[in-house]
């Protein structure tokens, strides 16, 4: 199912602050993605992963944005999921590991939620397999948001399943569309600098980041270990294996999205990288090696200069954050 009759309330330079909820778009905001031109907006992005039990509806994505931002779904009325994705960060925190209620520490750096309606797993770990599966496990989780599944019943006057339902539907209509890749993409070619274009040639060539980074949405959503997190040659975080239990899954963590990449440093799983200078750094020298670092994880050999290119390039991917309803 596709966005069409879903339109825009968050907008570059229009974004809520602090994880309150971003103001409504103005009256006659675009419905949906359009395909090619100032106008339509592209995005490239095909139809969203909706399941049949769960079909998009205004009135669930509306409930969904409210539940979104109500602190009250957490254990201490201090937090909501937009505290740790807030719609001024492309849905992440800023933090390299996120808080939760009482000053609890995470594990994990908190990751964006823009285009998540196109994925196929969630979690760095994948532990997911659909936005409904994931939506409430921050809630139940004591270093989040602490509540039981019976809060969550009596603070919403909702079924849990039904709550599930509403933040899936909700979540589904966060996207990114409108970067200046985009309309390159779509033959406006003027909108890459040289430097961009030279960047992107090389994010699909010699530096091989199309390899994982692929498709519209700029992920393959598959799993890698590419070193990060590596202590004397071990996982400091098992990663993928702790659900797959399969021996080549040690330390693999979930490709994220680049889409609105700027917005979202400090970066990798726990939040080690804090530019994106860093990220490139790291795998230009081909990560850091251990016995299930990725077979495609060598040494790129770039200059100085293609280094920055690649980054131009990147941040050229930021365009503009939409999610929910027309006046909402």
């Amino acid at each position: 199912m596709g966005m069409t009759g879903i339109a825009v309330s968050a907008q570059r330079g229009q974004r809520g602050q602090g994880g309150q909820p971003p103001p409504p778009p103005p009256n006659g905001a675009p419905q949906g993605p359009g395909r090619g031109g100032r106008g339509g907006g592209p995005d490239g992005l095909g139809d969203l992963n909706t399941p049949a039990t769960n079909p998009l509806t205004p009135e669930k994505i509306a409930e969904g944005r409210k539940l979104f931002f109500d602190t009250n779904l957490s254990a201490d009325r201090t937090m909501s999921c937009g505290t740790c994705h807030d719609p001024a960060r492309a849905f992440t925190d800023g933090r390299a590991i996120a808080k939760g209620v009482h000053n609890a520490q995470g594990s994990r750096n908190t990751p964006s939620l823009v285009n998540a309606g196109s994925g196929r797993s969630f979690f760095w770990d994948g532990r997911a397999d659909s936005l409904e599966a994931q939506v409430l496990q921050p809630m139940t989780n004591p270093k989040e948001m602490g509540l039981t599944d019976a809060d969550i019943e009596s603070r919403t006057g909702m079924k849990a399943t039904d709550v599930a339902g509403a933040l899936a539907s909700y979540v589904r209509t966060i996207r990114s569309r409108e970067s200046r890749v985009d309309y390159y993409r779509a033959g406006q070619t003027e909108m890459l600098t040289a430097d961009e274009r030279a960047g992107f040639d090389l994010f699909r060539g010699r530096a091989q980041c199309a390899t994982c980074h692929g498709g519209p949405n700029f992920t393959d959503d598959r799993f890698h270990n590419t070193g990060v997190g590596q202590h004397a040659g071990a996982a400091t975080d098992q990663g993928r294996y702790a659900v797959s239990h399969d021996e080549r899954d040690h330390g693999a963590f979930k490709t994220p999205t680049l889409r609105e990449v700027t917005l979202t440093a400090p970066y990798m799983h726990d939040g080690s990288l804090k530019t994106l200078e860093d990220v490139v750094d790291f795998y230009n020298k081909g990560g850091d090696r251990n016995p299930n670092l990725d077979r495609r994880m060598r040494p790129l050999q770039l200059s100085a200069d293609e280094k920055a290119q690649l980054v131009a390039f990147m941040k050229a991917l930021s365009g503009r954050v939409t999610d929910g309803l027309p006046g909402k």
